[in-house]
């Protein structure tokens, strides 16, 4: 078990910490990219390493398809095999549950999955999952929860919510590198604010080394979305990493850092790069637009990345509608944007001036003082004065920016 987190400067319920994990200190807040084969789609490892990744994060379900976590221990890892020397997390397989539910059926034993690749039924239980887990040799692993969307309401919310509590004492049993690898419990609890504090206290009780807020990024309204983050954050210990799952939106993770959140991930910022759309401190560029053809500044003026160095954005326009180094190239660029977010949120709270920077923030995103209505009332919450990026002054907008919408 790692040192948890050592506090390193916080406003409020914002906090900045160190992570030292098996392979590397990590500095929080901290974005995580996805890499769900032991590869982040249009990047090498040495070129993770140079935008500053500190940790990838791999899936579980898909590891074991292929090339199986038994491939992976004779290999001395993941680690080994994709040649990352620094932090990696597993998920348990669970999000499959949600994404996968035409090839799922849950019971009390576990998840049976029909398998995408041959077709032959592979049952995930708490055990088989950390078992996995154990095999592949991540920093951090993940316990196998029951993860439902959370647009669903009804008894299979109370269903998850105690199921994923009875599940989280059979992978801390089947847990054999606890010396070596952290097992983080996962809330659920849906949108009922009674089920997530049932969830929470059962899941501080079992004094995991983290914890993770699951069950979000699956259609929720915003407003419901910021207050589970919220009351999560303010239930979960000082000393232990927070990781809200599945949040890859620049906007969502400075609110989330906002109410005490540490940790994210998501396929977000490589996957809307293969698709032409590059993040900017303004929101989105769409590089596939027509009016980027003859465009000769770089996708953002003020981003030291490579690719804003040496390209354009009519050279990337080009690329995007004909070649895969375009997607590459935007790829590159946004996970430097999100690393560099990263960055930012930790030395602004180190060196007290996170208000400031939520406010410039906000102002680049919404210069007309649209802020959405969901992102006052969350800073509220979290302390912090933003009347000032608001118009008219001190009141917020209900309409989202066109970057939300995307």
């Amino acid at each position: 078990m790692f040192s948890l987190c050592q506090i390193v400067g916080r406003f409020n319920r914002a906090r900045a910490s160190r992570l030292t994990l098996p392979h590397f200190v990590c500095q929080t807040p901290l974005f995580m990219p996805v890499g769900t084969q032991g590869t982040v789609k249009g990047l090498t490892a040495s070129q993770l390493e140079d935008i500053g990744c500190q940790i990838i994060l791999g899936n579980t379900y898909h590891l074991e398809l292929r090339p199986t976590s038994d491939l992976l221990h004779q290999l001395n890892g993941l680690h080994n095999f994709m040649n990352w020397p620094r932090a990696m997390l597993t998920d348990s397989g669970g999000f499959q549950m949600v994404s996968l539910l035409h090839l799922a059926d849950i019971t009390e034993k576990g998840v049976t999955f029909q398998s995408p690749v041959d077709g032959k039924p592979m049952l995930l239980t708490p055990e088989e999952s950390i078992q996995i887990q154990n095999r592949i040799g991540a920093d951090i692993i993940m316990a196998l929860d029951d993860v439902i969307k959370t647009t669903i309401t009804g008894p299979r919310v109370e269903e998850a919510t105690y199921r994923t509590l009875r599940w989280i004492d059979r992978c801390i049993a089947a847990h054999k590198r606890p010396h070596d690898q952290n097992l983080f419990g996962i809330v659920q609890g849906g949108l009922d604010p009674v089920l997530r504090d049932i969830c929470v206290k059962g899941m501080v009780e079992r004094n995991l080394p983290g914890y993770a807020i699951g069950g979000l990024s699956g259609g929720e309204d915003k407003n419901s979305f910021w207050r589970v983050v919220a009351q999560c954050t303010a239930a979960l210990p000082e000393d232990k990493p927070r990781y809200v799952m599945g949040v890859g939106y620049p906007l969502d993770i400075v609110v989330c850092s906002a109410l005490g959140a540490d940790m994210y991930d998501c396929v977000y910022p490589t996957r809307t790069a293969r698709f032409g759309t590059a993040l900017v401190p303004e929101g989105v560029l769409k590089l596939k637009n027509r009016d980027m053809a003859d465009d000769t500044r770089p996708i953002d003026p003020t981003c030291p990345c490579m690719v804003c160095k040496n390209y354009t954005r009519a050279y990337i326009h080009c690329l995007v509608t004909k070649d895969a180094m375009g997607s590459q190239l935007l790829s590159y660029h946004n996970l430097y944007h999100m690393m560099q977010l990263s960055r930012d949120l930790h030395s602004s709270i180190v060196e007290e001036r996170f208000p400031k920077f939520v406010c410039d923030f906000l102002r680049r995103m919404f210069p007309k003082g649209n802020v959405p209505e969901w992102v006052c009332d969350a800073m509220e919450v979290a302390g912090i004065d933003i009347s000032s990026c608001c118009s008219p002054p001190s009141s917020c907008q209900e309409n989202d920016s066109k970057y939300v919408s995307e």
